[in-house]
C-alpha cells in the first residue's frame, strides 16, 4: 500500500487524502463492465450483502485483499455475500483497459465477478475531486438495501475492511442482522 501511495504522490503532486464520504448513506449506481462485455448495474446486487474492492492490477497489497474476498465469498456467498472487484487505471493513466482481467481472475482462481471501470467513474461513485488521492485497495461494504455501512481509505476510512477477520465480522453482521429483518443503519 506504500507503494501504491508514493506512486500516486510522484503522479498527482501534493495531493489531499479524502476522507471517505460519511457513511452510512445510500450507494450511488455503478457499472461494472466485464471484459465479456456484459455490464453488471450495482442496483442489480440490491438484497444481497456487497463488498466492492477498487484495485490495481498492479499492487500486491490489493491481491492479498481479492484472496481474502475470494475465500469469504466461498464460506459466505450461499448466505448472501458478493464480493465484487472493480479494476481501474492508475492514476499515471498506464491504463489497463480491462485487458489484464481475465488473467487476473485466473491467476487467483476468484470466484466473483471482477470488472473494470474508469478512473472518472470511481472518482465519481466515491465522490472524490479534484487531487485527491485514492488509496488503494479501497474497499466499500453496502447491506442488502443498498446502503454503503463501511469505506476503507482515506482519513476517517475503516482499515479494518482489509483486514479478514474484522471484514468477516462485518459480513456476518449484517448477513444476520438483515436475515432477521434488522434495520441498524449505525456505522460500522
Amino acid at each position: 500500500m506504500l507503494i501504491c501511495l508514493i506512486v500516486a504522490l510522484t503522479v498527482d503532486g501534493l495531493a489531499m487524502v479524502a476522507p471517505p464520504p460519511g457513511v452510512p448513506r445510500q450507494s450511488p449506481e455503478l457499472n461494472i463492465a466485464e471484459p465479456s462485455g456484459k455490464t453488471i448495474p450495482l442496483s442489480s446486487l440490491r438484497g444481497k450483502v456487497v463488498v466492492i474492492e477498487f484495485l490495481f492490477i498492479q499492487s500486491n497489497h490489493c491481491l492479498r485483499v481479492a484472496s481474502t474476498l475470494n475465500k469469504l465469498n466461498s464460506e459466505l456467498g450461499a448466505l448472501g455475500f458478493q464480493p465484487v472487484g472493480i479494476v481501474f487505471d492508475p492514476p499515471n493513466g498506464g491504463g489497463t483497459s480491462g485487458r489484464l482481467i481475465p488473467a487476473l481472475v485466473n491467476d487467483l482462481k476468484l470466484s466473483y465477478p471482477v470488472g473494470y471501470a474508469t478512473r472518472s467513474e470511481v472518482d465519481r461513485y466515491l465522490g472524490r475531486t479534484g487531487k485527491e488521492i485514492l488509496n488503494i485497495p479501497q474497499v466499500i461494504v453496502i447491506d442488502r438495501r443498498g446502503v454503503i455501512r463501511a469505506a476503507s481509505g482515506g482519513a476517517g476510512g475503516n482499515p479494518g475492511l482489509e483486514d479478514a477477520d474484522s471484514l468477516r465480522a462485518m459480513i456476518d453482521r449484517l448477513l444476520k442482522d438483515e436475515a432477521v429483518g434488522g434495520k441498524s443503519h449505525e456505522t460500522m
